[in-house]
C-alpha cells in the first residue's frame, strides 16, 4: 500500500490526470516496411473500447495510394471528432513526422510515437514473403527499399513534441505495447516519457565531456593524483600551496533532465555555456557534474521542488535523508518556497550527518524548468522559456557557490581547513553518501538492499566529471583511467556497504541473530529492506561468486541446492498464509556482492519499495527466474546476462494485468486490488510457487 508521505505527490498527479481525461491520442507509428505497423493498428482497433481511426497513405485515396496532405487532412478531421488516430506510415525521419506532431500540439491531443525498431533481417523477410500488400511493396524489390530506408533512419525524441515514445526491439516488446494501447479506454491515459530506448541520451553529454574532466577514482582516494595526471590542465590552475583537500568543491546534477523531462542535449549545451561564463571567477575551486556516488565535496547542489520539502524521489529525497532533519530546519529558516530559475544557499548545521561525517558545509537548492505535464507548472514544451529559466537556474547556482567561496576567502586559513573535513570510514551504510546522493535520472537510493548503478564494473568508484575551474575555456579534458583494470574479479571494486552479504556468507558465526538457517553451502536470512510482505535471501557460501556472471557449469549443484532451500521456505510460508504467491530468482546485476537467491511474495506490499528501479528489478527480465537459470547452466554452462539498464528504465507495469502506471503510489494502489491472473509465462514451468488447491 502507498505510504503517507507520497500523498501530496499523488494529489498532484491526480490533478494532472483529471485535466487530461478523455483526450484523443495520436499514435505516430515509426518503422520500416515489414516492421508490423498495419498489424499493430489492426490488433489494437479490433479489441479496443476507444474509437480509433487508421490513417494509411497507401489507401488514403479511396483505397489507393495518396499524399501526405491527404493524410494530414483526414487525421485532423478524426481528431476534431474526438477519435484517436494511428498514423500508419514509415515516419523514419523527423521531417516526415513534424507535420503530424503539430496536429497534437494543442492541449486537447496527446502525440505518441511507437517505434517498431525490429531487426532489419526480420523486416526484409516479412516484406519479401507477404502478398497483397496495400502499397504493393513485396517480393524481391522489398529488400532494397527496406535497406535504403533504414540507412536514413532518425529515431524520434521527446523534444519533437511527443508526450510519450515507446521503443519495441522484439516481438515481446510489440506484444506488451499492443496490450497497453488495447487496454486504453476512452477516459484512460498512458504515462508520459520515453520508454524502452536501448541507448538513450547519456546523462553527461558529449559537449560536457569535451569541456569537463572525467575522473574515475576509488572512494576516499584523494583526487589530487587524478587532477595532476589529467592532460591539458592549465599550469598554475591550483595554487602550489593549496592541497586538493582544501579545494572547495561544488557537486551538482543535471538540472531538470529527470522528472522534469528537459531535453538532455539542450541542457548539456546550457551547462557548458554557464560553466564557461563562471570558469574564471571561481579561481581555486572545483565543479563536479556527477551522480554523486562516493563523492568528496564541500557544497552540494540539490535539484529541489518548489516547496523546498523532502520527498519526490531522486536527488532531492536522498539529500534530505542524508542530511537529516537539520537540513529541513535550516532550509525553512532561509526560504519557504522557490521559483523556477532561482537558488537558495543553505549552510548545513554542525549536527547534520553530512557535515560531521562528509565535510559538506552547504546545500544549494535550485529549481529548474519543468517540461513534465504530470508535474506542476509545466511549460508544455516551450523550450524558449525553458532554456531561459535553465540558464537562470545555473547562474543562480554558480553565483551562490561564488558567494560561499568569497565568504571562505575572508576566514583565517586554519578555520577554512576545518570546513573541508576528510570523509570517515563509514560502517553504517545509511550514512555513506554513495547510498543517498544520486543523479535524479538514476534515482539510486541506499534505503534498501537493492542499489543499481549505471556501470556495474565501477562499483565503489568515484564516477565524476570534473572541471578545473581556473582552466581556460579552450582547454578540454579526456577520459582517464584504464578500463581494463575493472575487468575480472570484483572483490576490490565493490563499495564497503555492498560487501555486507559477502561478510555474512564468509563469517556466519558472527551473524547468528540475523540468520534463519545455516547449511554447508547456503545461508537463509530475511532481506533487511524487503520489497514485499515476505522477502528472503538464500545466500551462497562459496568464495568468488559475486553474482550470476560468475556462475558456470561447475556451480550447477549449488544452484539446485539454493533453489531447493528457497522452495522449502516458500512452502513453509505458504502453510502460514495460503493466499500468498512466491517467485524465486536472481538479479542480473546485483547491488550486493555474493550470489543470492530472492524468495519474494508477489504482493509487493512494502514501504521499502519506493521507486521504478525497485519495481522493475523484480518485474522485468532483470529478474531471472531460478528455474530458467538452472536450465541455462545445464544447457549452455552459463546464464544469459542482458542489458540491465534497459530493463530498469522500463515504464511501470502491473505484474498481473500488465497495465501501465505513472508512478509507484498509483501502481501500489492498483496492485492492491488487481485480481487478474498472472501472465501465462509465469504460470508455466514452476516460475511461481502457490499453495496447492484442495
Amino acid at each position: 500500500m502507498a505510504v503517507d508521505h507520497n500523498k501530496k505527490d499523488m494529489d498532484i498527479d491526480n490533478k494532472g490526470e483529471e485535466e487530461q481525461k478523455g483526450k484523443p491520442v495520436m499514435v505516430i507509428l515509426v518503422g520500416a516496411p515489414g516492421s508490423g505497423k498495419s498489424t499493430f493498428c489492426e490488433r489494437v482497433m479490433g479489441s479496443s473500447l476507444r474509437p480509433w481511426t487508421r490513417i494509411c497513405q497507401d489507401t488514403i485515396n479511396n483505397g489507393k495510394a495518396g499524399t501526405k496532405p491527404q493524410c494530414l487532412k483526414r487525421a485532423a478531421a478524426a481528431l476534431k471528432e474526438g477519435k484517436s488516430v494511428f498514423i500508419d506510415r514509415c515516419n523514419l525521419d523527423k521531417e516526415q513526422r513534424s507535420d503530424f506532431v503539430k496536429l497534437g500540439c494543442g492541449a486537447q491531443v496527446d502525440a505518441h510515437a511507437v517505434v517498431l525498431d525490429l531487426p532489419a533481417k526480420l523486416c526484409i523477410s516479412r516484406s519479401i514473403k507477404r502478398t497483397g500488400h496495400e502499397g504493393n511493396l513485396q517480393g524481391g524489390k522489398a529488400a532494397a527499399v527496406v535497406n535504403r530506408m533504414l540507412q536514413k533512419k532518425e529515431l524520434p525524441k521527446l523534444n519533437e513534441g511527443f508526450a510519450r515514445i515507446v521503443f519495441c526491439h522484439n516481438e515481446n516488446d510489440v506484444e506488451a505495447t499492443i496490450t497497453a494501447y488495447t487496454a486504453l479506454g476512452p477516459l484512460d491515459t498512458l504515462s508520459n516519457g520515453c520508454f524502452g530506448q536501448k541507448n538513450p541520451d547519456a546523462k553527461i553529454q558529449l559537449g560536457i565531456m569535451k569541456f569537463l574532466k572525467k575522473v574515475e577514482a576509488p572512494f576516499q582516494c584523494a583526487a589530487s593524483k587524478e587532477v595532476k595526471e589529467s592532460e591539458n590542465l592549465a599550469k598554475g590552475s591550483v595554487d602550489a600551496d593549496v592541497s586538493v583537500d582544501e579545494i572547495t568543491t561544488l557537486a551538482f546534477p543535471s538540472i531538470s533532465t529527470a522528472d522534469f523531462q528537459f531535453n538532455n542535449e539542450t541542457a548539456s549545451d546550457i551547462i557548458v555555456e554557464k560553466v564557461e561564463e563562471f570558469v574564471n571567477k571561481l579561481k581555486n575551486a572545483r565543479l563536479v557534474l556527477v551522480d554523486l556516488r562516493g563523492l568528496r565535496c564541500n557544497v552540494i547542489a540539490n535539484a529541489a521542488n518548489w516547496r523546498l520539502k523532502p520527498g519526490g524521489g531522486g536527488v532531492n529525497a536522498a539529500i534530505f535523508t542524508a542530511a537529516g532533519l537539520a537540513l529541513e530546519t535550516a532550509t525553512k529558516e532561509r526560504a519557504n518556497s522557490l521559483l523556477p530559475g532561482h537558488a537558495v544557499v543553505v549552510p548545513l548545521p554542525s549536527d547534520s550527518p553530512l557535515y560531521t561525517r562528509e565535510g559538506v558545509s552547504h546545500v544549494i537548492h535550485v529549481l529548474g524548468p519543468n517540461m513534465n505535464p504530470q508535474r506542476p507548472n509545466s511549460l508544455n514544451n516551450d523550450y524558449n522559456k525553458g532554456c531561459s529559466i535553465l540558464r537562470e537556474a545555473y547562474t543562480s547556482l554558480f553565483t551562490g557557490f561564488l558567494s560561499i567561496l568569497r565568504s571562505r576567502s575572508k576566514l583565517p586559513r586554519r578555520i577554512s581547513e576545518k570546513l573541508a573535513l576528510t570523509p570517515l570510514d563509514l560502517k553504517d551504510p545509511s550514512l555513506d553518501p554513495r547510498n543517498h546522493l544520486t543523479n535524479s535520472d538514476q534515482k539510486i537510493k541506499r534505503d534498501d538492499g537493492c542499489v543499481y548503478e549505471r556501470s556495474k564494473k565501477c562499483k565503489g568508484a568515484n564516477d565524476e566529471t570534473v572541471a578545473d575551474i581556473s582552466a581556460p575555456s579552450s582547454t578540454y579534458g579526456k577520459v582517464t583511467g584504464d578500463k581494463s583494470k575493472l575487468e575480472g574479479p570484483t572483490s576490490k571494486t565493490w563499495g564497503s556497504w555492498a560487501q555486507a552479504l559477502y561478510h555474512i556468507a564468509m563469517h556466519p558465526e558472527k551473524h547468528k541473530a540475523e540468520l534463519l538457517e545455516v547449511l554447508d553451502d547456503v545461508l537463509v536470512l530475511n532481506d533487511l529492506y524487503p520489497k514485499a510482505c515476505k522477502h528472503l535471501l538464500v545466500l551462497a557460501r562459496h568464495e568468488g561468486l559475486d553474482g550470476l556472471a560468475d556462475v558456470h557449469q561447475e556451480h550447477l549443484q549449488l544452484l539446485m541446492t539454493m533453489h531447493a532451500v528457497g522452495l522449502k521456505w516458500a512452502e513453509k510460508l505458504l502453510h502460514e498464509d495460503s493466499s500468498m504467491v512466491f517467485r524465486l530468482g536472481y538479479h542480473l546485476a546485483p547491488s550486493m556482492r555474493q550470489l543470492h537467491l530472492h524468495v519474494i511474495s508477489q504482493d509487493f506490499n512494502s514501504n521499502h519499495l519506493k521507486n521504478k528501479k525497485h519495481w522493475n528489478s523484480f518485474n522485468t527480465a532483470f529478474f531471472r527466474d531460478s528455474v530458467d537459470v538452472i536450465e541455462e547452466i545445464k544447457n549452455h554452462g552459463k546464464a544469459t546476462i542482458k542489458d540491465e539498464d534497459f530493463q530498469l528504465s522500463m515504464e511501470l507495469r502491473c505484474h498481473r494485468c500488465r497495465s501501465a502506471h505513472p508512478n509507484i503510489p498509483r501502481l501500489k494502489s492498483h496492485i492492491s486490488i488487481c485480481q487478474a491472473p498472472f501472465p501465462h509465462a509465469l504460470l508455466e514451468n514452476g516460475h511461481l510457487v502457490l499453495a496447492l488447491k484442495t
